[in-house]
């Protein structure tokens, strides 16, 4: 990763006065990755995780920047994404660019394409979501544009906070993370302009699962736990809406604490998840703010996504048949989990399936995942290291297998 990650890791390590293979023994782990770091090598992110619990510090800690790697000069996505990126920053000039004297914008009918091109996101439709959101972002800006003041002003910059937020979720999914994270913070700022703290909330959500997915996770903690605070619901007569983006922002949290060593915050913040799940009662939607299904089965989902995280593999096992929330026959009273969160822990799943000793079921997980999401699976780096983990136990390949491996990039 770097020689500052090498340094960090030397010093936790000899401050702890641990040898490497003490340190190893400690986290669970072979010499090897100690080893690896130390020399400046990579390893998952998974694996610092286990040693920054291991040394008794945050993963932040062990984290440093270093010398960036020489980009690739045959990226499809740079041409893949052009007119999107354009869209969302255009060029620009010492000139003004004045406003659309056109037609009045149709404010309804650009909420209902963002609402249907939504709606794809979560059906796994990424292709018609990348050929429609150029046109959508123009459309929105040139309503933004319109209008000067007034009510429609509002509603303007609310229809292009969520257009743009979803181009901002589908670009964290695609890992483009700079473009990304431009996208949202535009989202964010057009929710907070339109005076909307739970679409605004909405977009630091979103935020927080690119700065995770980037490894920023005190940042991640840090704008949640704030968000929650602004926006937390009173004690009686809040609204669904209010509860779900109060208690998906503590999920949020909780995510970023469990993967930066903060096992102590991530239970508080799980249990204040909890408590809003409880007071939802069943699975609540609204794709403009949550970006999800937000209940009690999405909460117990994320718990043990959390588990995960921190190598309780058991755990992962015994509760996915324990708990009622993750029973499919207690989703008819408390409602089932979106497409993305379902699809989410039965990959959490299989993890834990190969990891206490069943690879046939982890890879049964697998292969039901590549048919149901084929565009969601190509795209988790967790699916490429649980398939890894599966084929290191087989001496040889099923035609199932090497499919699922080909279209997750392994034989590549």
């Amino acid at each position: 990763m770097s020689e500052e990650l090498a340094d960090n890791l030397r010093k936790f390590r000899r401050g702890a006065g641990l040898s490497q293979e003490q340190l190893a023994h400690r986290a669970g782990l072979s010499v090897g990755p100690i080893r690896t770091i130390e020399q400046g090598g990579n390893v998952r992110m998974e694996t610092l995780h286990a040693i920054a619990r291991a040394l008794g510090v945050k993963t932040s800690a062990l984290l440093a920047a270093g010398s960036p790697e020489p980009v690739k000069h045959d990226d499809p996505n740079t041409l893949n994404l052009r007119d999107l990126r354009i869209a969302l920053s255009p060029a620009v000039s010492l000139i003004s660019t004045p406003a659309p004297s056109g037609d009045e914008p149709d404010l309804k009918r650009l909420r209902r394409m963002t609402h249907d091109n939504a709606v794809l996101y979560f059906e796994d439709s990424y292709r018609s979501i990348a050929a429609d959101l150029p046109a959508l972002i123009r459309a929105a800006d040139d309503a933004v544009a319109y209008y000067d003041d007034g009510e429609e002003r509002v509603h303007a910059l609310m229809a292009r906070s969520e257009a743009v937020q979803l181009a901002g979720r589908y670009l964290t999914q695609i890992r483009q993370y700079d473009l990304a994270h431009s996208a949202i913070k535009s989202a964010l700022a057009d929710a907070r302009a339109a005076g909307s703290n739970l679409t605004a909330a909405s977009a630091v959500g979103g935020m927080c699962w690119l700065l995770m997915r980037t490894d920023r996770l005190d940042e991640a903690e840090d704008i949640a736990v704030t968000a929650m605070d602004l926006v937390e619901p009173k004690i009686k007569g809040a609204s669904p809406d209010e509860y779900a983006t109060w208690g998906g922002l503590a999920m949020e949290a909780a995510a970023a604490a469990a993967r930066n060593n903060r096992p102590d915050e991530a239970r508080a913040l799980r249990k204040m998840a909890g408590t809003a799940a409880k007071a939802v009662g069943t699975a609540h939607r609204n794709l403009f703010r949550h970006w999800s299904l937000f209940g009690p089965v999405t909460a117990a989902m994320k718990e043990l996504e959390d588990a995960m995280v921190v190598g309780d593999a058991r755990m992962v096992v015994r509760k996915s048949g324990e708990e009622e929330a993750l029973q499919p026959k207690a989703w008819k009273r408390l409602g089932h989990p979106s497409t993305n969160d379902g699809n989410r822990y039965h990959l959490d799943l299989a993890r834990a399936r190969v990891r206490t000793g069943d690879p046939s079921a982890a890879m049964e997980e697998l292969t039901r995942l590549d048919k149901i999401a084929p565009e969601w699976f190509r795209h988790q780096a967790s699916a490429v290291v649980t398939f890894n983990e599966v084929t290191e136990k087989r001496r040889t390949l099923s035609t199932e297998m090497r499919e699922v491996g080909a279209h997750l990039g392994v034989f590549a």
